[in-house]
Order: C-alpha cells, then structure tokens, then sequence
C-alpha cells in the first residue's frame, strides 16, 4: 500500500491534474501529469482512475488499480521514479489492453512512460 503522503486524495487535486494537460500514453497507460514543483521538500502524490467504461465489473476495476499501486510502490522503494519527482501529482489511467496483463508487463509501460515525462 501506498502511504498517505504519496495519495492524491480530493477532487479538487484531480481537477488541478487534469487541466494541467500534459498527457503522456502509450498502448497500455496513459499518464496525467500535474504542473512542476516549486517546493522539492512535498512529495509527489500519485492517483489512479479506472471508470466504468474500462469494465463494469467492479472485481476488474479493482485488480488494475491494485497493479498499478504496486508498481507505483515498488518504484518510490527503489527509488527509481526520480524523473518524475518534479511534478506535484501524476494521475494513471489504465487503456483497455492493460486488463489482460500481468504485473511485470504494466512495470514496462510505467517505467517507459516515466522516462517520457521529461
């Protein structure tokens, strides 16, 4: 699990990520990143959005956004997502290829996309 400092939380924070428009995807994943830091000392905050339209299975949406979280983590353990660590907030959404795959398929699109983000 991720712990609360790394969570984007409220709408508003969401909102903020989404008008910010600087969109990065691939076949897998597409990335929403908020606007650049001017205090290095917050930490990054991360949020995942599976909707309806991707399954209406509650089951399925879940599965995702659980990869997803650990892919997440297991970057910030080993502290592989330094790229990213200038934006105030990115925001994961998952394409509908991605409900198919296993984890170390998806850590392959993350890790990509990330490296986009410059």
């Amino acid at each position: 699990m991720i712990p609360k400092k790394y969570r984007l939380k409220n709408k508003k924070a969401f909102d903020a990520t989404y008008k910010n428009r600087h969109i990065v995807s691939d076949s897998l994943l597409a990335v929403y990143a908020g606007k650049l830091k001017k205090d290095e000392q917050q930490p990054t905050r991360y949020g995942f959005v599976v909707s309806k339209k991707y399954h209406k299975r509650a089951v399925k949406r879940n599965r995702i956004k659980r990869l997803l979280r650990e892919c997440v983590r297991l970057a910030i353990k080993e502290e592989k997502i330094s790229v990213c660590e200038k934006y105030m907030s990115l925001i994961f959404v998952p394409k509908e290829k991605t409900l198919g795959c296993k984890l170390c398929d998806i850590q392959n699109s993350f890790f990509k996309l990330i490296a986009r983000l410059k």
